[in-house]
């Protein structure tokens, strides 16, 4: 089998299933693009000798039985579904590169010791419906109906009836995930650190933590002829304050520390007026949890501080507090050994990972690794998001050697 093009050849096909004109994919979970895909992608396992099998919420799941050990798992996938007007790569490449890995395998080498699993989880983006990881939830029985029974899309769609539509329904039977033994996510980086590093591995040591606040500031509106810069409760002065400062101090922190004012939101947001309130967004991530820690208690304190210099009241509510998920140490050197044979040691770096996937719901139950590919441009959630295709096939390249040693080595 030629990875490259066998890869390119199904790369093509299932861009389709939701493909837009000039580029991209819209893919939303239980949408008929979304149900094409999955039945496509059943269909094309089976050809290459897979056995397969949906759950109950749609995950599909293509396996090649082990000889000697098959109830020991070595599994490898990602999510089928997309962002609206996403790009081709963004989860559809870890499936078809598994895919083409595991059939590879199979063709070169014939039956592996231990069974091999090609994994589709239905959903990770959370973008047709308020919920994510959908799929990764339930694989691994964590996700509750009650949490998604009254949720509707943009157009009113209720969850429930978009899943039956769909043919599936809510989960009634736990799913077993014991014999999973080893689980490797390829993926592209989402970031631009292996671009301008001009090397096309990353090997995934950790995904980071994050930790994102809603922060209000209240002040005095009033007018902005009349009212003397002296006498002014200014609340996008102390937000300007704030911003400046703690980014400072983010660079001066270093990597990988970043640190992101994404939403502002000036009260009453008119030219004439002192603005009188303010509320903003604050989005840290570390890989390490006590420096993410460390500069968390910085952030509230310094935003307290301005607050109380420039005589305004705060509100700070941190909505989100994900802690770092850290991959399986064993699993990763083996990957690293396998990216070290495949590329060499200067075409590889090892990583973390700055964005949230389906291997950090994975990284708790059974062991886990990831692999980064190139972004070109660090393009992602685009319908321009791109990868050169000689990278693309050296990830291929690097999973397949990684599932040799796994599955078919004693």
């Amino acid at each position: 089998m030629d990875i490259r093009s066998s890869f390119d050849a199904l790369d093509k096909q299932f861009t389709a299933y939701g493909g837009l004109i000039g580029g991209g994919i819209t893919r939303l979970l239980y949408s008929e693009e979304w149900v094409n895909a999955v039945h496509a992608l059943k269909s094309t396992l089976e050809k290459e000798g897979f056995s397969t099998r949906f759950d109950d919420v749609g995950n599909l799941t293509g396996r090649l039985e082990g000889s000697k050990y098959p109830n020991e798992v070595i599994a490898s996938g990602s999510h089928i579904d997309t962002v609206v007007e996403g790009g081709h790569l963004d989860g559809q490449y870890g499936i078809l590169a598994a895919t083409v890995a595991m059939a590879s395998l199979k063709e070169e080498f014939g039956q592996p010791l231990r069974s091999m699993e090609v994994v589709a989880l239905a959903e990770e983006e959370g973008s047709r419906f308020p919920y994510g990881f959908w799929g990764s939830k339930n694989f691994f029985n964590l996700a509750d109906k009650n949490d998604v029974i009254d949720i509707t899309d943009s157009e009113g769609v209720k969850f429930e009836n978009a899943m039956r539509n769909a043919g599936f329904g809510f989960r009634e039977h736990d799913n077993d995930y014991s014999d999973i033994k080893s689980w490797i996510e390829l993926h592209i980086e989402q970031g631009k650190v292996l671009e301008s590093e001009q090397q096309s591995i990353g090997v995934v040591n950790g995904i980071v933590g994050q930790k994102r606040y809603t922060v209000t500031l209240h002040g005095e509106a009033n007018h902005a002829g009349t009212t003397p810069m002296g006498l002014r409760r200014d609340t996008v002065v102390a937000f300007s304050d704030i911003v400046t400062h703690l980014t400072q101090r983010a660079r001066e922190v270093g990597d990988p520390l970043v640190l992101t004012f994404g939403s502002v939101e000036p009260v009453p947001n008119t030219v004439n007026v002192v603005p009188g309130g303010v509320t903003f967004s604050i989005d840290c991530r570390h890989i390490n949890q006590d420096e993410l820690n460390v500069f968390a208690d910085e952030i509230t304190a310094y935003v307290q501080k301005v607050a109380d210099r420039d005589g305004l009241t705060v509100d700070i509510d941190l909505w989100m507090d994900e802690a770092p998920t850290l991959m399986e140490p064993s699993l990763v050197q083996q990957i690293e050994q396998s990216a070290q044979k495949v590329v060499g040691e200067q075409d590889y770096r090892v990583m973390s990972s700055g964005a949230g996937h389906d291997s950090q719901i994975f990284a708790k139950y059974v062991p886990t690794a990831m692999l980064f590919v190139p972004s070109i441009n660090g393009i992602s959630h685009n319908v321009n998001e791109e990868t050169e295709l000689s990278d693309l096939v050296k990830g291929i390249e690097v999973l397949k050697d990684a599932l040799y040693n796994l599955a078919y080595k004693e």
